[in-house]
Parts: C-alpha cells; structure tokens; sequence
C-alpha cells in the first residue's frame, strides 16, 4: 500500500512540475532575440485583465501545451493592461497589435522573427483564438498555421 501511494505521489509530483514550466517572455526585444537564435517561431499571446481566461485555463495550462510549446515555440505573453510597464511598452505593445492584424483579446499570433543587422523582420504566420475542442484541436490548428 505504501508503495502504491509513493509511486502514486511521484507520479502526480512529476505532472505537476512537468505542467508547470512555461516560461513566457514578456519583454518583445528579448522574445525577438530569443526567436531568431533558437530558430523558432514566436508564439505572441495577446491579453488583457479583462479578457477571457478560457484559453490560459483550458489550453495554456495543459501539459500537452507544455510539452509542444517547449519543442516548437518561443512563448511571448503581452498584457495589454499591465500596469506595472512603461508607457514606451505598453506603445509598442500596441503597436505590435496593431500590425498583426490583432482585433480581439485574447488572441495568439504566430510569427517568424529574422535579425539582420540589429534590425528584427516580423513574417506573420497566423491568428489563433480560443475555440471549443480542447488542447489537441488547438495544437493541431497551431501546427497548420506553423507547417502549411
């Protein structure tokens, strides 16, 4: 019985971490170099406070989502109503909003980031809202966005 409920623990402990290591940039120039260095695209998350959180709890929180974003993405999270940023990135926040194409919160947005010379090239891939499904579907939309 002790054994059962030790291997059970250990079990549900390594879940739990396993879910949660996201590590979302939150600062774009770093997520930019951070992109273009590992050759990865950037998966850019859109929010606000007051945006639904039906994306963060259903798809963001799995480790599914854990797992290929780990693999496959630079996660790069933009709270648009963060109060703690300066006014100079919360204007580039937008701005970068405003030139993906970004109408509703939350949304992701998926590009490809390419420095050349100390200057970034933005290649927008796609536009990701929060769809009933769960993980999987999401994850296999993001693929289709990715790998056309």
């Amino acid at each position: 019985m002790t054994r059962k409920l030790l291997t059970l623990l250990l079990f549900l402990g390594s879940f739990f971490l396993h879910s949660q290591n996201l590590v979302w940039n939150t600062d774009l120039s770093d997520a930019f170099v951070k992109s273009d260095t590992e050759r990865k695209p950037l998966l850019i998350f859109f929010t606000a406070a007051s945006a639904g959180q039906k994306m963060q709890n259903e798809i963001f929180a799995s480790p599914d989502f854990a797992e290929w974003s780990r693999d496959n993405v630079i996660l790069l999270r933009l709270d648009l109503s963060d109060s703690s940023l300066t006014d100079q990135d919360k204007e580039q926040n937008l701005k970068m909003k405003n030139a993906l194409g970004v109408e509703e919160l939350p949304q992701v947005c998926l590009v490809t980031i390419t420095i050349r010379k100390n200057k970034p090239t933005i290649d927008k891939l796609g536009l990701l809202g929060y769809k009933p499904g769960g993980v999987q579907q999401w994850i296999k939309e993001a693929k289709a966005i990715l790998r056309p």
